[in-house]
């Protein structure tokens, strides 16, 4: 245990027990519970008295949906800066490792639309959200009024107006620009920069804070959105769900595989030595549901088990980590198809342009934020102008599909690091 471990531990301790299970295991306790109370309630039947008591039960999903609506865009802004400024990032390596950090995110969502294209998940069952929403008339899309509007007339308008695409391009530019500066001023043996570091760090850690509190009442959610739905509909709902969950894993398993295949023509690394030596990196990955805390095992897994040089191992998993989130870039574009299947919508091609683009940037520095998945889902729902109140439903499945796309975000950052690696050993690894 070293001094941070037991500077921290007395703190956890003195946590109230709830705090201290674990979010999944919340959730999963939500689930039961909703389904008994949706059973008791009418489990499809309900009579006239229940049926206000029902209508309530939805409240705590609409508030939680709200929170991340009005959390979304400040924190994918301060995320990017945040990202740009503190991540370091090389030279002509680092033009690289954009191109396949670029490469590998555009095939997962394109993966992830052809999937969802193919099967229409949203199509196996009825599925209705509390509260009656309303769905917006299928848009047009229009390129060259995308491109006029990703100019804003003031800084302040997109946060003010949930733009997207406005927010994405202030982002970058800011981001882009003071990283610029940051390393003008390393050069010149400078730290004016410093401040501004600072203060964007401040404001990144409050933002998660606040965000750490409303995925704290994520379960809370669960269970109301969970026992409306099945005092009102019963169970029929959740087919399409379920078929949801399987398009979602077929997507997956076909990106793992295109990474295996990179890994195979691109590196000198083994595809089967590469999953065997990744073992430990993606099972951390799957039980924790973060890559942010299973950086350093990748970092040590892709040089003593795979072999991989320092060098190329720590811009795949440290630094690429940062901007790669291909497992969860899938996810969005997947869920933003399935719900317009369930509300009879048509997505055109233009509108799934739109979202490979939103998926694409709203991504970027989305590594460090808590369930991240949920966050940026609003942002790309808004971008097609789909409603957000069906996040609600989508959260009941995402406990367990965050874990399976964040052990493939990792695995995005492991087939970067050999395909940096090249095709000549390094060293045998251990195996």
């Amino acid at each position: 245990m070293n001094e941070t471990d037991s500077i921290d531990q007395p703190e956890i301790k003195r946590r109230p027990w709830w705090q201290r299970v674990p979010l999944t295991l919340q959730i999963v306790i939500a689930l039961i519970l909703a389904i008994a109370v949706g059973i008791a309630l009418g489990g499809g039947n309900p009579s006239s008295a229940n049926e206000a008591l029902i209508k309530n039960l939805a409240i705590p999903a609409e508030l939680v949906l709200k929170a991340l609506r009005a959390l979304a865009p400040p924190l994918i802004l301060v995320a990017v800066l945040h990202t740009f400024m503190t991540a370091n990032i090389p030279g002509t390596a680092g033009r690289r490792l954009a191109v396949l950090l670029f490469t590998n995110t555009t095939v997962a969502i394109l993966i992830g639309l052809l999937v969802a294209n193919v099967l229409h998940p949203g199509t196996w069952g009825r599925l209705t959200v509390p509260g009656g929403t309303t769905t917006s008339a299928e848009q047009k899309f229009d390129p060259w009024g995308l491109i006029q509007d990703a100019v804003p007339k003031a800084i302040l308008e997109p946060l003010v107006n949930n733009n997207v695409i406005q927010l994405i391009v202030i982002a970058l530019s800011f981001g882009i620009v003071l990283r610029a500066i940051k390393s003008e001023m390393v050069a010149q043996g400078k730290n004016s920069y410093q401040p501004i570091e600072d203060v964007i760090s401040i404001l990144f850690e409050a933002v998660i804070r606040i965000l750490n509190w409303v995925i704290a009442l994520v379960p809370l959610a669960v269970f109301g959105i969970v026992a409306s739905t099945v005092a009102k509909e019963g169970f029929e709902p959740f087919i399409s769900l379920a078929a949801f969950i399987v398009a979602v894993l077929i997507a997956l398993a076909l990106q793992a595989c295109y990474y295996l295949t990179r890994v195979n023509f691109g590196s000198w690394v083994k595809p089967l030595n590469f999953l065997r030596g990744g073992s430990d990196a993606f099972l951390m990955a799957f039980s924790t549901s973060s890559s942010g805390a299973t950086m350093p095992v990748t970092f040590e897994v892709l040089q003593e088990k795979i072999g991989l040089r320092e060098s190329s191992a720590a811009l795949g998993s440290l630094v690429g980590a940062n901007f790669n989130n291909d497992g969860t870039a899938l996810y969005e574009a997947m869920s933003a198809l399935f719900i317009s299947q369930v509300l009879g919508q048509h997505l055109n091609i233009g509108q799934q342009f739109l979202v490979i683009l939103t998926s694409i940037f709203a991504s970027v520095g989305a590594a460090n934020i808590p369930n991240a998945g949920l966050v940026t889902m609003t942002l790309v729902f808004t971008s097609v102008g789909l409603p957000t109140q069906y996040i609600a439903v989508l959260v009941t499945v995402d406990w367990f599909l965050d874990r399976c796309r964040t052990a493939i975000n990792v695995m995005g950052d492991m087939t970067v690091s050999a395909l940096l690696d090249g095709k000549k050993p390094h060293s045998q690894g251990k195996f």
